[in-house]
């Protein structure tokens, strides 16, 4: 049976990690968070805070805009490079529109929920079963922030051309445009037209 991709990436990780401390050099003891324990919020910057104020995408749409799956903002700061008709640009600023406003919502639980597990550790330690559930109640906000961000890209999905997919998918950097060249042994017309390309 062939070994997943991450499960490989799981076995190197720690190997990477102990040859980045254990250089059998007298390195620096100083932690990578040095500075962040004066953050309001421990696991969250400011400029976290700020994006997740704003509605922003903090991210986490990664694994729909990464497999071809564009989303509002973008396709709205992109429309005229690609081409969107006044009824797919409306359509498109509706979702952005509903998306930032849950965005919001879903982001002032999740920072509360933040909020509360970093209070708990201020405090002292919290006991076993008030950590669980902090770290459920986060993770559950975490989850419903994301939520909004992903399904904002699955409604824009159907709204869309393939070639529109495409146009947007070469704009983002995520492909080479089709329209560049025409590969050998294409007719060059055939080739334009199911890219998209006139």
């Amino acid at each position: 049976m062939a070994t997943k991709p991450y499960a490989i990436l799981l076995m190197i990780l720690p190997v990477v990690a102990f040859a980045q401390t254990h250089d059998g050099s007298h390195g620096s003891t100083v932690s990578t968070y040095a500075g962040e324990e004066t953050r309001l919020i421990k696991s969250l910057s400011e400029q976290d805070l700020v994006e997740i104020a704003q509605g922003g995408g903090w991210g986490l749409a990664r694994a729909a805009e990464l497999n071809g799956v564009p989303g509002p903002t973008h396709l709205l700061e992109l429309s005229e490079a690609i081409g969107l008709d006044e009824d797919q640009l409306a359509a498109v600023e509706a979702i952005r529109t509903q998306m930032q406003t849950d965005a919001i919502t879903a982001g002032e639980r999740f920072v509360a929920a933040e909020e509360a597990l970093d209070a708990a550790f201020q405090q002292g330690a919290p006991d076993a079963e008030t950590l669980e559930r902090l770290v459920m109640e986060a993770g559950e906000a975490r989850a419903a922030l994301r939520l909004v961000h992903l399904n904002a890209h699955l409604l824009t999905l159907p709204l869309l051309t393939d070639a529109q997919v495409r146009r947007y998918s070469v704009l983002r950097g995520y492909s080479d445009d089709p329209c560049a060249s025409v590969p050998d042994g294409h007719d060059p017309e055939m080739w334009r037209n199911h890219n998209g390309c006139n």
